[in-house]
């Protein structure tokens, strides 16, 4: 009923993130139609897809990239038609969660998100059949168990935009808190508060991109132990607070 090129323009559709109902709309093809031709045991010829370009928002991606590295995780589609990137997110920090939608979007060649509830947290999620050489650390197995480092062009990205990174790594498996003490002055019991900064993460490769990256920016920081890296220098917690802050 339809020709070759017509279920190539659908297909192509279906696997830039768009809703079966919303193809069907636009091409005048039935659901069911198009659902069958994903599924047949004898599919059309595979298409050929070109590889992405490095993100060309490269602002979005670089903060992207850090809440990957903490929170998130690619799945491959049940039907092998493509892939979803997922990103956690707290409930507690919405302004976090319209964050990280805007960069999936930003990123995704058909600008589309969706969220997921869970409890206690949101999956912030992305349909696309190339994630896996956008981030080509997706990987089997945990992150803390296998090596994860940048591909050269990643690396450009965040050295022209180290901040960004910085941000998503923070928002991903990072925080702002206040610390305080007390002191006895002349007899009289003092309070004294002050910010910092930590960072957590069970891989040492992702630590050391944090503060590799925490070093270019002229951000002094210590290992607080094997796990977690502590920002508390004044000067180093104004400019995180500059250009980071707090989760909201």
């Amino acid at each position: 009923m339809y020709d070759v090129s017509s279920r190539k323009r659908a297909l192509t559709l279906v696997a830039q993130g768009r809703s079966l109902n919303s193809v069907s709309r636009e091409t005048g093809m039935s659901r069911a139609a198009i659902r069958s031709w994903q599924t047949r045991l004898e599919p059309l010829p595979r298409m050929y897809t070109p590889l992405p370009d490095p993100p060309s928002d490269r602002v979005a991606y670089s903060y992207l990239l850090g809440l990957y590295l903490g929170d998130g995780c690619i799945s491959p589609h049940p039907r092998g038609v493509g892939h979803y990137l997922r990103i956690a997110c707290a409930d507690a920090w919405p302004g976090l969660i319209d964050a990280c939608e805007a960069a999936v979007r930003a990123i995704s060649p058909a600008h589309t998100a969706y969220r997921v509830q869970a409890v206690g947290y949101v999956s912030v999620v992305g349909y696309y059949a190339h994630w896996p050489h956008l981030f080509p650390q997706h990987g089997p197995g945990k992150k803390h168990e296998r090596l994860i480092t940048l591909e050269p062009w990643q690396q450009t990205i965040v050295r022209e935009h180290p901040w960004e990174f910085i941000r998503g790594l923070i928002h991903s498996d990072g925080c702002r808190i206040t610390n305080w003490t007390e002191k006895i002055i002349g007899g009289v019991h003092k309070r004294y508060e002050y910010p910092r900064y930590f960072f957590s993460n069970l891989s040492g490769d992702i630590i050391r991109l944090f503060t590799d990256a925490l070093d270019r920016v002229g951000v002094e920081w210590r290992m607080a132990n094997p796990r977690n890296v502590s920002i508390a220098k004044r000067a180093a917690v104004a400019l995180m607070d500059t250009h980071v802050g707090p989760k909201h």
